[in-house]
């Protein structure tokens, strides 16, 4: 197999959780709203193409209807990181045709930061509380 080519972003970047490769800007968040099996996910209008591999394009019915999408993987350590919406069957959803959907679970943002936060009290809250 040949050699990885990764590109750094320049700015605030989301990185893959895993391995840290840059995979979009914050700039391109368009919605923060989003969810998925696994939790939370981010809305991008753009991810950065070289920094992931595509899976098969799939039909999938998701909570807002059915939609053609295919799965996006970090290109270094090949772990799913989103997908893409491909085509949306309904006409409220084609906003969403050609856009990414990042798992907050699975990126970090460009602090090293994760953007899980575990906001149950530990023992020590719960005795200053």
């Amino acid at each position: 197999m040949g050699r990885v080519y990764v590109v750094e972003l320049e700015g605030r970047a989301y990185k893959c959780k895993f391995c840290k490769t840059n995979l979009a800007l914050a700039e391109n968040v368009v919605s923060r709203g989003f969810h998925c099996r696994r939790g939370k996910a981010y809305l991008f209008s753009n991810v950065q193409r070289v920094n992931f591999t595509a899976g098969p394009v799939e039909e999938r019915m998701m909570l807002s209807g059915l939609h053609t999408v295919t799965d996006i993987y970090c290109v270094c350590c090949g772990q799913i990181v989103g997908w893409k919406y491909e085509t949306a069957h309904e006409q409220s959803q084609k906003y969403k045709e050609g856009k990414f959907v990042l798992e907050r679970g699975r990126i970090i943002d460009g602090l090293d930061s994760e953007f899980y936060i575990d906001t149950r009290p530990s023992s020590s809250d719960a005795e200053e509380a």
